[in-house]
Order: C-alpha cells, then structure tokens, then sequence
C-alpha cells in the first residue's frame, strides 16, 4: 500500500517546451524531477480515490501528506478512518487508530520504487519509465498529463500517470493502474514548500507506539521462528 502510494510538488525548469502549451514528455518528466529534487519540504491535503474493479467499488479517503529529505515522508488519513504511515527514512509505520496496531517495517533492507522516491529527489523518472502525452485522460484542460509505464515490469503496477502543474512543474494528481487491474488515485491541493511548509518538522516522523497498541513486527517474528527452529 505505502509503495503505491505514489504519489506527489514546483521550480522552475531552463529548458523551453517546444511550444508554449504542449511540451514533450520527456520535457515534463525532466521539469517533474527538477522541482522535487529542488523542494527540501512539502506539505499538502489529499484525497485518495481507490476503485477496485474486480468488486465494482470506488472507496474516498481524505488526509494530509509531509515529505523533507532526506527520504521522509508521514500520511495521516483522516477520514473516514484515522491511518497513518510514517518513514523516517529507515523504518516505515504503519498505525491503525481504530484496531490499536501498528505495523513495523526496517526499510534499509527494501528498495522503493522510484514512482516513490522521486518524491523526496532520488531516483530517475526518465530512466526507469517510458513517457508518453496522455490528454484528457485525467487532470484538466490546462494540466499537462504523462503517462509512464515502467521499462521493467512492475510487480505492483501496469501505469503511473502525473498530472502536472505547466506553471512550476508540481504534480497535482497522480494515479497507478494496478497489476490487478484496480487504480489507486491521488489529488494534492493547498501545496506549499519549503518555508511555506511551516508544519514540516522532524518530529513528525518519529513515531512511538501509544500504550495498549499491538505492534507487530515482521523481521522480529522471523527471526523468533528461526531461532525456535534452531532448538528442534
């Protein structure tokens, strides 16, 4: 889920598109990158909209997104359910408010893809995907819109597309065609940056488990199981 979670912000790029409404894809991408690796903070409200086509069910989720390099990132989902995930860039959390657990995941063994870590100015959108222009797809009538489809098969997605903001490069929506064939759906409004980024602090990516929270930890059960192993 946090993988999909795709998602996501504004600088200017020194290259002029080859016309003052439609660049090239390769020209997006190039402008998409640019801004992220030129932003150290971000903040910003989101709205996920995820259809799953295989029961024929569209499900909306509304929160708030930070991200600060290096390799930060916290979700809080608000609505309906409180859910958040949070990266300090080595360990990943994953807590459920309501089920009182928290899911624990050391990501210094994991690599993320790059439909992720761009977002934070690691990684390489031209390297990794094929671009191609995609109006009228999603975004609106002035929105630039790229669709990206992973030179390597994906394990986790068919298609990424950004829906991009031609005035600063930031993406405004972002949307993953799943191999299973579901879309996961993302929209960024009230975005800012930097020092406009006022709530962005370390502390939010820090996160110790409330009293009376189940955490459940992967590595730690595995290797719990090895060791009960090793005694038979």
């Amino acid at each position: 889920m946090f993988a999909q979670i795709v998602l996501q912000a504004l600088l200017h790029l020194h290259l002029a598109p080859t016309t003052a409404t439609q660049p090239t894809a390769d020209q997006v991408v190039e402008k998409v990158q640019t801004y992220y690796a030129g932003v150290q903070q971000i903040q910003a409200d989101f709205r996920q909209i995820y259809d799953n086509t295989l029961v024929g069910k569209k499900s909306t989720s509304d929160g708030k997104v930070y991200i600060k390099k290096p390799g930060k990132m916290r979700w809080d989902y608000t609505k309906p359910d409180k859910k958040y995930f949070i990266s300090d860039g080595t360990t990943l959390w994953v807590y459920e408010e309501a089920n009182k657990q928290a899911f624990k995941q050391d990501l210094k063994d994991q690599v993320l893809p790059v439909a992720i870590t761009f977002l934070y100015g690691q990684g390489d959108l031209a390297k990794d995907f094929d671009a191609s222009m995609d109006a009228g797809t999603y975004g609106g009538k002035n929105d630039w819109t790229v669709k990206l489809k992973p030179k390597q098969p994906s394990g986790q997605y068919k298609y990424l597309w950004l829906v991009v903001d031609p005035a600063d490069g930031h993406v405004k929506e972002s949307v993953i065609l799943e191999v299973g064939g579901n879309i996961n759906h993302f929209k960024f409004m009230n975005v800012k940056e930097n020092e406009g980024a006022k709530y962005v602090k370390d502390a939010l990516f820090k996160f110790v488990p409330p009293k009376g929270v189940k955490v459940i930890d992967p590595a730690k059960e595995k290797e719990k199981e090895d060791k009960d192993k090793g005694k038979d």
